[in-house]
């Protein structure tokens, strides 16, 4: 068998596994790329979403910590009037 035919054998085995591979889990038709596209955009917005959680928690252990920090300093100090 010639190399050329060899590889256009194996070129349409590969298309046709493909094609049933995305028929498989449910991705075939004319709407299989905007599904994909749908999809990798999903993850992109997962991606977004966890950065700004783990962001948003850092902001809020940081100023906890300023909080307490600031009450000590505002106890040490007796700025608000305790007993002497």
């Amino acid at each position: 068998m010639p190399e050329h035919e060899f590889e256009a054998i194996l070129a349409r085995a590969a298309e046709v596994g493909a094609k049933r591979a995305l028929a498989d889990v449910g991705l075939e038709g004319d709407e299989a790329a905007l599904d994909i596209r749908d999809l990798r955009s999903l993850v992109d917005c997962i991606r977004i979403v966890r950065r700004t959680a783990i962001q948003t928690a850092v902001r809020m252990i940081t100023t906890g910590v300023m909080l307490a920090l600031l009450a000590g300093i505002a106890i040490k100090l007796k700025i608000f009037g305790g007993s002497p």
